[in-house]
């Protein structure tokens, strides 16, 4: 099977799991608090878990994938999770909504770096952007459709409509593993464009110490904590409770202002990705926090209440558009450069504490957000503002960190075009000239 082959049905069964997500991811608080009568403590509990489960098992999931393979823990995940969809679906008591939250939780989690691990092994430095970028476009439709679809099925005096979107959630998840295990994947020690810190031990058993002591990868999961902590972490938490709050915006507008987030995504997605590909990342990146500075600025003016009531309401769901476009230049650039920083043997633990990091920005965003963005709006946008700027400053620090081809990995198809127009020598090389070696050393 080819690399192109190999990542076409990748990129399906990505689509696919992401289609199933979102029949059940937006409806899932309501389903335990009100349908199964459960009471909105339960509905926070059993969030608390789905999050807490990935934080347990991701640390172990990277050593998993780089001593068995992705495609076992991929698969793996996949059947774990189905199990929890169906018994989210079944769940009439309070233990058994938990116990699905843990398998569901986990079961997704450990397939985000899987996945991951996968396309890095079906791809090489120049086509691996396109392959992330495809990835994020495809999660995002799936999740769009799979939610406008649930959301035309979904009835809330009827548990019966529930199941019936948990049972396709499983059966996503189900078509999701078979589809991976038709693939098959190159050895890792064939995968070209991955390289570790300069003169680093190759040990597996000591990937997880080499990842900390590499200071481009470390740098770049504290960009990524601000990162996800800066956005994602307060899409449906503080910037929610901001604007219902603070802006008086209607509650019904948070569904608005999340399509229009998806569909600058699913619309730029391409289009960014042109603009992006042949610049470095650091200053991608560095875009972006800027983009999201401007965004958190167009919410605070949102919530000064200047222009009435539809202003406000057309810069909160601004807000979510531009981050979108944040979120559409950020899929080409983070996710391909940790692929770039790993050791061929440790894109699995690469991935997984990347993972691990935005779980980690995605459980204390909410915790620190909501009570600000409910109760302090003005610090609270100026907080993020403050945060936005800073990632900016962060991948500007990081650009000094990474060799040229990992901040523009374009260099080495560029430099190939030119080898392979330069013409023939005329005349043969002179006989080569005996002189002494130079003397190498490991870069720090």
């Amino acid at each position: 099977m080819g690399a192109s082959s190999a990542m076409r049905r990748i990129q399906a069964g990505n689509a696919l799991s992401a289609f199933g997500l979102g029949f059940t991811v937006p409806y899932l608080y309501v389903y335990v608090a009100q349908v199964r009568e459960l009471g909105a403590s339960t509905a926070g509990a059993v969030l608390a878990v789905f999050a807490l489960a990935a934080l347990v098992v991701l640390p172990f999931t990277g050593r998993v994938i780089d001593r068995r393979g992705p495609l076992p823990v991929l698969v793996g995940g996949a059947l774990v999770a189905s199990v929890g969809a169906l018994a989210m679906g079944l769940a009439g008591s309070v233990p058994a909504a938990v116990a699905a939250a843990a398998l569901l939780g986990a079961g997704t989690a450990v397939m985000q770096p899987a996945l991951a691990t996968m396309i890095v092994r079906s791809s090489t430095p120049s086509t691996r952007t396109r392959a992330f970028a495809t990835q994020f476009f495809l999660a995002n439709l799936g999740l769009g459709v799979g939610g406008l679809i649930g959301g035309q099925l979904v009835d809330e005096n009827r548990p019966g409509s529930f199941l019936l979107l948990f049972s396709v959630e499983a059966v996503m998840f189900l078509v999701l593993a078979a589809i991976a295990l038709t693939v098959r994947l190159p050895r890792p020690a064939a995968l070209p464009g991955t390289s570790g810190p300069a003169g680093r031990s190759k040990a597996p058993e000591r990937g997880m110490r080499d990842l900390l002591s590499h200071r481009a990868m470390v740098h770049l999961c504290l960009l990524g904590f601000v990162l996800f902590f800066a956005c994602y972490g307060q899409f449906e938490s503080g910037l929610a409770a901001y604007g219902t709050e603070a802006a008086g915006i209607d509650p019904s507008t948070l569904g608005i202002a999340l399509a229009a987030n998806t569909a600058v995504i699913v619309v730029a997605q391409f289009v960014v990705l042109r603009l992006v590909e042949r610049r470095r990342r650091s200053r991608v990146i560095a875009a972006v926090g800027l983009i999201w500075a401007f965004a958190w600025g167009v919410a605070g003016f949102a919530g000064l209440g200047h222009g009435g009531q539809a202003v406000a309401t057309a810069a909160f769901v601004s807000t979510y558009a531009l981050f979108g476009l944040g979120e559409a230049m950020l899929s080409p650039t983070v996710a391909p450069l940790v692929a770039d920083l790993a050791p061929a043997e440790s894109v699995g633990r690469y991935n997984s504490a990347f993972a691990l990091v935005k779980q980690v920005a995605l459980a204390v965003g909410p915790a620190v957000g909501g009570p600000m963005g409910a109760a302090l709006g003005g610090p609270y946008i100026v907080t993020f503002v403050l945060f936005s700027l800073g990632i900016t400053v962060l991948a500007l620090r990081l650009g000094r960190r990474l060799t040229p081809v990992q901040d523009q990995p374009s260099l080495v198809t560029a430099s190939r075009v030119v080898a392979q127009g330069l013409p023939e020598p005329a005349v043969p090389a002179p006989a080569p000239v005996s002189v002494p070696a130079p003397v190498t050393g490991a870069v720090g």
